[in-house]
């Protein structure tokens, strides 16, 4: 089991910048693939970006690929997704999740992520 735990939103105008982080309880041999995931207002949810365990491989979103960039620490079990240049179509609650303990490839597909955070919200003001 893999608890996961979200940080770092808020409130932030168009053109300003957030970073969201992740902590997650993984064991210190696992190296899962971890992604971050959003459901904008009446949308269904969406991949934002994943990396994968050694966190050489990422995939983002077309709609924020050159604007948010996806990180991990494995020392400190942390993911981060840092947004620049908001926009407020990125309005959404974001999740942080992940694969199975055992599985560090990163998969596009959201059903792939078992574990997930409660989420955070991100409001971004025009």
């Amino acid at each position: 089991q893999v608890q996961l735990v979200e940080s770092g939103g808020g409130l932030e105008q168009a053109g300003g910048s957030l970073r969201l982080s992740c902590a997650a309880s993984i064991g210190t041999s696992d190296k899962p693939a971890l992604g971050w995931f959003r459901r904008r207002p009446g949308l269904e949810r969406e991949t934002v970006a994943t990396i994968s365990g050694r966190g050489d491989v990422t995939y983002y979103a077309d709609s924020v690929k050159g604007r948010f960039t996806i990180s991990r620490d494995n020392a400190a079990n942390t993911v981060d997704l840092q947004m620049n240049s908001l926009k407020p179509e990125d309005t959404a609650i974001y999740y942080c999740a992940s694969r199975r303990a055992d599985l560090p490839r990163a998969s596009e597909n959201a059903g792939a992520y078992i574990y997930w955070g409660l989420g955070t919200q991100v409001t971004v003001t025009s």
